[in-house]
């Protein structure tokens, strides 16, 4: 209680003095300005998500189209920010298409620790993978199943991960991760 009293009179303190926020939190944590996400960890944030939420329909099948056109659409939405209500995009948490754990070399469906926790979902397709980091890192309401959009993620992810080698997870800095 007391550390936060405080915090909340640095900030004030700060204001009053014409520094902003984001340089007082700099200031405090110079990794903050290169950490999109150093407030706070967005794929911890908030509390369960309805498995039903993000678990495909039995008998939906998503988009179809050329598999180049896809991944090529998705390589774009990879990086939109307007598929989230909070200025993230996958890019945010996957810079450089990496900061994803061993497990992402795996074949889906497979268990992922954040679905587990968030969802209680054992296992996950990687066209649901996408729906729950929308819904809770990118604050976002999932895509339409059947939508092109959603296709082209899944496709993208897919692409993605056939380049990704389990030894690249060990030095992937996560800007979101918990640092210990």
């Amino acid at each position: 209680m007391i550390r936060r009293v405080v915090a909340v009179l640095s900030v004030a303190a700060a204001l009053s003095l014409g520094v902003t926020p984001a340089a007082l939190a700099q200031k405090a944590n110079p990794c903050a300005a290169k950490n999109p996400c150093a407030a706070k960890n967005p794929c911890a944030a908030g509390g369960k998500v309805d498995a039903k939420l993000i678990s495909r329909p039995a008998g939906t099948s998503l988009a179809s189209g050329k598999a180049a056109d896809l991944v090529k659409e998705g390589a774009r939405l990879w990086n939109d920010k307007k598929l989230s209500t909070n200025g993230m995009s996958c890019q945010t948490c996957h810079q450089g298409n990496a900061s994803f754990s061993a497990s992402f070399a795996r074949p889906y469906p497979h268990a992922v620790a954040m679905v587990s926790e968030k969802a209680g979902l054992k296992q996950i397709r990687m066209d649901e993978m996408v729906q729950i980091c929308l819904v809770v890192p990118m604050a976002a309401t999932p895509l339409p199943w059947d939508s092109r959009e959603l296709a082209a993620l899944t496709a993208y992810t897919a692409h993605v991960q056939r380049g990704f080698k389990p030894s690249q997870a060990k030095g992937a800095a996560n800007p979101c991760a918990v640092k210990k």
